[in-house]
């Protein structure tokens, strides 16, 4: 334990407690997260909640809770927002909500048009069929976005912000999320599962998606080499393009089959953000990062 001045037998032995609660935390704060999903999952299937209103509270929730961690077992603390920072990270959050009803409403279109079948399977055994279908649209389209030209110009905009937290996770443009959302919904639209499993899956891509970009110290174990993990998370917004990877933000099975995983154990980025940095505007710069994609010199670049 470290020794601080004018500490005495009390206050080490809080300072020793303090420490054990931060390290139990770190292994609880994801199951915390889960179970909390799957309570709210049963919680509206037997009372009948309204789905969509379960999913905005407990969006609220998630990023309230790591928003608290990320105070309480950083990762690095200056990482942590500026309030300048926040102001243009709930611009851009505004952006990611727009993003996700329209991508909504093309897929409800084109799945209404279709009128698929359905699957006709029990619900336990839909939701882990359409968790492995939504993980590979959206690490797929993911993976697109970073290697597509025009894509990048897009997505690139995410990953200009030199450091990685909760609250910039909704730095994104509308393209971007209408983009990869549309493609995971219109997967899933396409194959007929039920409302009650694509809840489900909402309720998991949105913990992952949150959880992996919150700046806190968390142990997940061998559940890495399954899940994206916040470690992961953190080398696929490195700057070195080669240690990058990781373009599963929910399953990591996807990103060991196709040679995207790089992670090993300690290993850290040296710097994130974008390595051309001079391509992209600065974040606080929204309306020139909503208007890059089309800028002349992006597209002679």
């Amino acid at each position: 334990m470290e020794n601080r001045p004018g500490m005495g037998p009390l206050s080490a032995k809080s300072w020793a407690i303090g420490d054990l609660s931060r390290e139990v935390l770190r292994y609880a704060a994801y199951p915390i997260l889960a179970l909390s999903a799957v309570w709210l999952f049963a919680s509206t299937l037997h009372y009948g909640w309204d789905r969509g209103q379960s999913v905005q509270f407990f969006l609220v929730g998630v990023i309230l809770y790591l928003a608290a961690l990320e105070r309480v077992i950083p990762h690095r603390d200056d990482w942590h927002p500026t309030g300048r920072e926040l102001c243009w990270y709930a611009a851009y959050f505004v952006f990611t909500m727009v993003g996700a009803v329209l991508a909504q409403a093309v897929v409800g279109a084109v799945v209404a048009a279709v009128h698929g079948p359905g699957l006709g399977l029990a619900l336990r055994t839909q939701i882990p069929v359409a968790l492995l279908t939504s993980s590979l649209a959206g690490y797929l389209a993911h993976r697109l976005a970073h290697s597509h030209r025009w894509l990048w110009r897009v997505h690139g905009i995410h990953h200009v912000p030199a450091k990685v937290n909760v609250a910039n996770n909704g730095v994104n443009h509308v393209l971007d999320v209408g983009f990869k959302q549309g493609a995971v919904q219109l997967s899933l639209g396409l194959a007929g599962f039920s409302p009650d499993c694509l809840f489900a899956v909402a309720l998991f891509t949105l913990v992952q998606g949150y959880f992996v970009h919150a700046n806190i110290d968390v142990r997940l174990g061998l559940f890495q080499h399954v899940l994206a993990s916040p470690e992961q998370h953190r080398l696929h917004h490195s700057a070195d393009v080669a240690e990058a990877g990781h373009y599963g933000v929910d399953l990591a099975i996807w990103d060991r089959l196709f040679g995207s995983f790089t992670w090993r154990p300690g290993r850290e980025p040296d710097v994130v953000g974008v390595h051309d940095p001079a391509a992209f505007p600065e974040t606080g710069s929204v309306l020139a990062s909503l208007l890059h994609p089309w800028r002349r010199s992006a597209r002679t670049a």
